[in-house]
């Protein structure tokens, strides 16, 4: 559920790998643009350096489009990780989240700068200062709940099945003052996405996940994204994450996901972030006005607009997506803004610790 930057999106909450269990990618037809081999052996040496159990990853370039993978899908095995296999995809999941809120802005029900507390009285302290817009840009100065829960492995066994309310998030939320005041510097706050998420409650008067369905899934086809809710398992094929629990491999892969609600819980696969993100910056999904404020940052928020960031890579190319991070797995979901070249990917962390290195090379190979 926290901000990762782009290149070491593979590295975060880590542990990882053995050998075995990887997929070598097929020769690129003649005339493509990107080397197959070279991505394969970035993806190698993920799995191989420590930090990744698996990794899987869908690559678009124009009509060049293929799979890859590396790793194994569970530790102690050589059972190679599915290319079609679904993940937790964290704060990949603020992405829908805030193109619900767009499509609502768009259709006259929300202001995007008007207060919060227009809409959720009586749910912020400072509900009068922050704007929606600052929700969605992490410009508001909530306290980030998750920074004060143990996600990492020493005490996630205390909380991994605990039900979760959204009232029960914020109360730790606001319980801390505000950072700084609403709209004057940026923060990474999951808490932001919980309270988008109970705004598109309120408006649509409907729990989010059926918005999120009924606004993007359905319409796109995406049959392998699901919102989990308080379920526990990830259906369909996948690979499994791991901790270092006192010396012991524990398997997180089965976790209570309301604690991440709105910030973080979607269940996701790359062929359908592909989809997704394919759409969003095509401009299928918002109105014109919408499709502006989505990538439009700040001078202060580090390339974050409204649930989409942009981060310029060293050669000049500017990724355009969402990073994520959950107890288990890590995922990158990324494209240009004319949507020709596209890169999606989840990461299972393993209970051996590395820097995941490698992951830099696919961004370069690929993007640059």
């Amino acid at each position: 559920m926290s901000k990762r930057g782009i290149a070491a999106v593979a590295v975060a909450w880590l542990a990882v790998l053995g050998t075995g269990g990887t997929a070598v990618a097929q020769p690129a037809p003649s005339g493509t643009r990107i080397d197959r081999q070279v991505v394969q052996r970035a993806l190698d040496e993920m799995a191989t350096g420590g930090g990744v159990a698996g990794v899987q990853i869908r690559v678009v370039d124009g009509r060049d489009r293929f799979t890859a993978r590396a790793g194994v899908a569970e530790w102690g095995t050589a059972k190679p990780v599915p290319t079609d296999g679904r993940f937790r995809a964290g704060s990949i999941t603020k992405t829908f989240v805030s193109t619900v809120v767009l499509q609502l802005v768009g259709e006259g029900r929300i202001g995007l700068d008007e207060p919060i507390g227009r809409y959720l009285p009586g749910l912020l302290p400072d509900g009068d200062k922050i704007t929606v817009r600052m929700l969605l840009q992490h410009t508001s100065g909530l306290f980030n709940y998750t920074a004060a829960l143990p996600l990492g492995p020493d005490g996630f066994e205390t909380i991994r099945y605990k039900d979760w309310t959204p009232q029960e998030i914020l109360s730790i939320a606001t319980s801390k003052p505000l950072e700084f005041p609403p709209g004057t510097a940026f923060s990474y706050s999951n808490s932001n996405y919980v309270v988008a998420a109970l705004l598109i409650e309120k408006i649509t008067g409907k729990p989010y996940d059926a918005a999120v369905s009924h606004r993007v899934l359905r319409p796109l086809g995406l049959h392998d994204t699901s919102v989990p809710g308080h379920r526990r398992h990830i259906p369909g094929p996948h690979a499994h994450g791991y901790y270092t629990v006192d010396g012991r491999v524990v398997d997180v892969t089965e976790l209570n996901p309301s604690v991440a609600y709105g910030a973080g819980e979607i269940i996701s696969s790359t062929a359908d972030l592909d989809r997704f993100v394919d759409a969003l910056l095509d401009g299928r999904l918002l109105k014109p006005a919408q499709q502006a404020e989505l990538t439009r940052a700040l001078p202060f928020t580090e390339g974050y607009g409204l649930g989409l960031e942009q981060i310029p890579l060293p050669c000049g190319v500017t990724v355009y997506g969402h990073t994520g991070g959950i107890p288990g797995y890590s995922s990158f979901m990324g494209t240009t803004k004319d949507t020709r070249t596209r890169v999606q990917a989840s990461f299972t962390h393993s209970p051996e610790p590395g820097a995941g290195r490698g992951w830099d090379k696919v961004l370069d190979e690929v993007f640059c």
